[in-house]
């Protein structure tokens, strides 16, 4: 069964709704331990005191805050406890914003974590669901969590809702730190329905089950295979495309999208191109090596002749 990670109440207004947090994500990387290069026995991370010389159990540190060089003043879970905020035990809401508006600080999501109402506060946490859903709202709010005062997104989510914490706006660095000219871009009608064309092309219906950690699977099968005494070795490199401008490479993608899901596609325009006249002879390619230049022109004197 999950454990919640916090517990506290959803205030706003008057209106109380005690809740409970999980945690609605968990990553599934593959993970590594440190071994030693000479005998892969498992190294050990310990901790260390340099004022007294000696390694000590994480049991023994206490938090510290540097008010000087080398200065710190000792902080506790009773002094945490003692920070005169509401958001230590509950969920502040500030206020309610359209949830197509133009809000670029809640896109920056630290974490999610589902909603779980206690039992006397379910009727007060749908209303407050159902609300936001048919309004088209999110709820912004502040809560304390982990030592830190967090800002976080409440939306409806299934059954339940969702809490996504967010970066504050002063974490968020300015795009104005790039080089972004997009003024000097100039794009040609045709690139353009081009891009329309492949982006319709492969516009459908999110499947989350269609995708998978393939870099995951992949790495654990190497794993698997040195383990039952297999060599591996790096797959050989796929040969670029060789697409030099922007229209051929769009036309190519139209033509590979469509045929990914309706099978063959009709011939592009650079196909086209590509393809030898009718008037005029194709020229055989031998296997081991493409036919010259000279051979080529002799061809085609032959077959004018």
């Amino acid at each position: 069964m999950a454990r919640s990670m916090w517990k506290g109440a959803i205030q706003f207004g008057l209106v109380t709704i005690p809740v409970k947090l999980y945690l609605a994500t968990e990553s599934k990387g593959v993970s590594f331990n440190m071994l030693h290069a000479d005998c892969h026995g498992r190294i050990q991370m310990k901790t260390y005191c340099p004022t007294d010389d000696a390694y000590i159990e994480r049991s023994d540190t206490v938090r510290g805050y540097e008010v000087a060089p080398a200065q710190y003043v000792v902080v506790d879970d009773e002094d945490l406890a003692a920070v005169p905020l509401k958001t230590v035990r509950s969920i502040e809401i500030e206020q309610f914003v359209p949830v197509d508006s133009d809000a670029e600080a809640t896109r920056f999501i630290k974490q999610a974590y589902y909603l779980e109402p206690e039992p006397v506060a379910r009727k007060a946490f749908y209303l407050l669901k159902q609300v936001l859903a048919e309004r088209g709202l999110r709820a912004i709010a502040k809560v304390v969590m982990r030592d830190r005062e967090q800002l976080a997104a409440i939306d409806p989510f299934a059954s339940t809702m969702l809490l996504s914490t967010l970066y504050w706006p002063d974490e968020i660095r300015s795009v104005a730190e790039l080089s972004l000219p997009e003024s000097e871009v100039e794009v040609k009608p045709a690139e353009r329905a081009m891009a329309e064309l492949l982006i319709d092309a492969m516009t459908h219906e999110f499947e989350p089950a269609a995708y998978h950690d393939e870099y995951r699977e992949a790495l654990l099968a190497i794993i698997e295979a040195k383990a039952a005494g297999a060599e591996t070795a790096a797959p050989v490199a796929a040969p670029a495309a060789g697409i030099a401008d922007l229209m051929a490479a769009l036309e190519a993608s139209v033509a590979t999208a469509k045929a990914a899901r309706t099978g063959p596609a009709p011939e592009t325009m650079a196909e086209a191109k590509a393809r030898p006249s009718r008037k005029t002879a194709p020229v055989p390619v031998m296997a081991a090596e493409a036919t010259s230049g000279a051979e080529v022109a002799q061809a085609r004197r032959r077959k004018s002749a």
